[in-house]
């Protein structure tokens, strides 16, 4: 199993070793970790060669904060460029909407300018982009990778209108849920209308979750859980939904590398 969406860089340093030697103990075999801004993406870096066979790094900056300055994006695009043959994809990028109001309601389309920027410079790069867009950011975050004829993109966690999600798949972008899907009815629907071969599975660690796993830390071991309920979902038995989700990222994060998740 592979977490396609995982902050790994806030779990806490001096414990990753032993967590991550748990995880693999545990059946996971990789995670996709992405990055929030530019302390954030060395961190991931840094974890990515200590861990080169289990750790697969997005470098981006995350919409739900302030926009980087000149001089930051700057040095996250030549970061993109410079470590282009060592990352996985560019993320977390997209556009805020649990923020806006905290950042005092700011106009989005420097929100929409930087997203446009770095889909652009992952395209270049030929890496795909981890998009954060959720509610009615979603159609806007479709709308820059269909103007930009982005062909690799994964909106995580995604929370969308049925025409949006319609069209999203149309794309042939993937979608990943969240432990969520244990104990959601919204995603548990988004998995019964997201075909198999678009869907991945995600923590988004280390966010807290409800239902089953209220009071717990969270873990990419949480996927089993997930695994299960997916493949009731979509009548599969666990080993066809467990190897459909290993080929979907695969396909998404490693394919274009010419490698494989071991």
């Amino acid at each position: 199993m592979i977490d396609a969406h995982i902050h790994l860089d806030q779990y806490p340093t001096e414990q990753i070793a032993d967590q991550i030697k748990r995880w693999k103990e545990g059946g996971i075999n990789g995670v996709v970790a992405v990055s929030t801004d530019l302390h954030s993406c060395y961190h991931t870096l840094s974890l990515a060669e200590r861990f080169p066979d289990f750790v697969y790094p997005c470098l981006g900056w995350h919409p739900e904060q302030r926009l980087p300055t000149d001089k930051e994006l700057n040095e996250l695009i030549q970061l993109i460029r410079t470590e282009k043959h060592r990352i996985n994809g560019v993320g977390e990028i997209g556009l805020p909407h649990y923020s806006l109001k905290q950042l005092g309601n700011p106009p989005l389309e420097p929100y929409i300018e930087l997203f446009t920027i770095l889909t652009c410079e992952a395209k270049a790069q030929e890496l795909p982009v981890a998009v954060h867009a959720v509610h009615n950011k979603a159609p806007l975050a479709l709308a820059v990778l269909k103007e930009e004829k982005m062909t690799k993109a994964h909106f995580h966690w995604l929370k969308a209108e049925a025409e949006v999600l319609k069209e999203i798949i149309h794309e042939g972008y993937f979608i990943s849920v969240t432990p969520e899907v244990c104990y959601r009815e919204r995603d548990k629907r988004l998995v019964q209308s997201t075909p198999m071969g678009q869907l991945l599975l995600e923590t988004d660690g280390p966010w807290p979750f409800s239902g089953p796993f209220s009071g717990k830390s969270t873990t990419p071991l949480f996927l089993f859980d997930s695994l299960e309920k997916v493949a009731a979902i979509k009548g599969k038995s666990i080993v066809e939904a467990k190897f459909q989700l290993r080929q979907n990222i695969e396909k998404l994060y490693l394919s274009y590398r010419g490698g494989s998740i071991n």
